[in-house]
């Protein structure tokens, strides 16, 4: 079994590594400058060339591909090529597929309203029509989808014939964990990858009331930073404020667990059910993230046992073992 997860995301490169801990021979490939390309097995960056030269470059690797693996896991709703002319050829060559939606491609903002979540945000680029078109597209060739969650699920359910979750995948040895004490300034982060859509205007407005009422602590907003220099800043963190609108966590959340921090991330009521029991991220909404950081800046013995936990739950439920037997499972019904 040779296995190419693509085209880019921080997930493809983590999911190919546990794949090859259990003995799968897979890589993982990033077409574009991405800022997680650099984490990439396979690293093209065909979008720092000419447009002609880089439809050769696609071109070539696609028909190398061809002859090298048998399953190609995509993610993000994407292909190799934008009009998704592989699908065909690789299903003529008798090859297999699998699609990983992970956000934006797949969240319908009708749906995504009428599970009662007052603020969830969708992507002006991934209007619904576009979503619906191309989630028809992918699942005429791919019968198997993955999505990280069951917020995800009932988005991509209608079109595809089999809908497996299968967890996040983070390897918690690559992240030290220094678990915070109590100090006089403690540093609360909070990094969003679109602002828009994370939440961060409920933050940066919770963080000015908390300043002027008296509070004493940090706070960096971090944005368009190597991803290196984000997880030393992460490291000296005491608090790290994720996502306030989807209602479920990504990876902000478990890196910052994984380093032993409390982390407030919204998930939706209807959602605690099918995580694990023990997820310690503390849960708060746009009305309530000023009262869960004046909760955690108050009691700041909470910190270490919050971080604690959150370390012993990636490590339970994010490990790279249990995500490439999950995998493999699905590889096995291709």
């Amino acid at each position: 079994m040779k296995v190419l997860h693509l085209p880019y995301g921080i997930g493809i490169s983590a999911l190919s590594r546990a794949l090859r801990g259990q003995g799968v021979d897979a890589a993982s490939l990033s077409l574009l400058n991405h800022h997680y390309s650099y984490l990439a097995d396979i690293r093209m960056h065909a979008d720092n060339v000419p447009l002609d030269k880089a439809n050769r470059m696609l071109k070539h690797f696609f028909e190398e591909a061809l002859d090298r693996f048998d399953i190609f896991h995509f993610h993000f709703g994407e292909t190799f090529f934008p009009d998704k002319r592989d699908l065909k050829l690789i299903a003529d060559r008798g090859k297999k597929m699998a699609m990983f939606h992970r956000g934006s491609e797949a969240r319908i903002l009708s749906i995504a309203r009428s599970s009662g979540n007052p603020y969830v945000r969708v992507k002006k680029t991934w209007p619904e029509a576009r979503i619906r078109s191309n989630l028809k597209l992918l699942s005429s060739y791919i019968d198997h989808a993955c999505v990280p969650d069951h917020e995800l699920l009932p988005y991509v359910k209608p079109y595809y014939k089999h809908v497996h979750v299968v967890p996040y995948a983070i390897d918690s040895a690559n992240y030290m964990p220094k678990y915070p004490a109590p100090c006089s300034e403690p540093l609360i982060v909070h990094a969003p990858s679109r602002q828009d859509l994370k939440g961060t205007k409920y933050v940066l407005d919770a963080v000015a009331r908390l300043k002027k009422e008296g509070h004493r602590f940090v706070f960096k907003l971090v944005e368009r930073m190597p991803h290196d220099e984000a997880l030393r800043l992460y490291r000296e963190a005491s608090i790290v404020v994720d996502q306030l609108l989807i209602g479920s966590y990504a990876n902000l959340s478990m890196e910052a667990m994984a380093m032993g921090k409390p982390v407030i991330c919204y998930i939706r009521e209807d959602l605690l059910r099918t995580f694990p029991p023990d997820l310690p991220i503390v849960n708060a909404n746009p009305v309530t993230v000023y009262d869960a950081i004046k909760d955690l800046l108050t009691h700041p013995e909470r910190w270490a046992s919050l971080g604690e936990q959150g370390r012993r739950y990636v490590e339970r439920n994010h490990g790279l073992e249990k995500a490439a037997k999950s995998l493999i499972r699905v590889y096995q019904l291709l």
